[in-house]
């Protein structure tokens, strides 16, 4: 099996200073401001068909990409990880995630170098939970 990767759905940053963040992202790049969470402490903001997500928090070892999301077409979500674990992949939970597209399941995994990623499925077309 080969995945078919569709995009990138959405980035998640971690950040010091949420308002100077985003006015950077919205008044500076453009990005259009979503919602804000406040049970996560973050902001999500549009970005063409893709997201970047902001979120309050210590960067940890000087990194600050806390993930990003490749949007998977089709799903099929069984054989997405039978594949992951013939390569021997280790992965997280599969449950429904907010992204550019909506609420839909993904799963979350680890690089060969630590990096987090997640692949994302079909969505609702919904806005973030509240």
């Amino acid at each position: 099996m080969k995945l078919r990767l569709r995009e990138i759905d959405h980035v998640v940053l971690r950040v010091k200073d949420m308002q100077r963040m985003v006015r950077f992202y919205a008044e500076v790049l453009g990005a259009e401001l979503v919602a804000f969470r406040p049970k996560f402490n973050m902001t999500h903001l549009r970005a063409g068909s893709s997201m970047i997500d902001l979120v309050a928090g210590d960067a940890g070892g000087g990194r600050n990409m806390d993930h990003f999301c490749l949007r998977v077409e089709p799903f099929d979500e069984a054989a997405i990880l039978a594949h992951l674990k013939s390569h021997g992949i280790a992965v997280g939970d599969t449950k429904t995630r907010y992204g550019a597209e909506g609420n839909g399941v993904s799963i979350y995994l680890a690089d060969p170098e630590g990096n987090q990623v997640e692949l994302k499925g079909p969505s609702d077309g919904k806005g973030p939970p509240t």
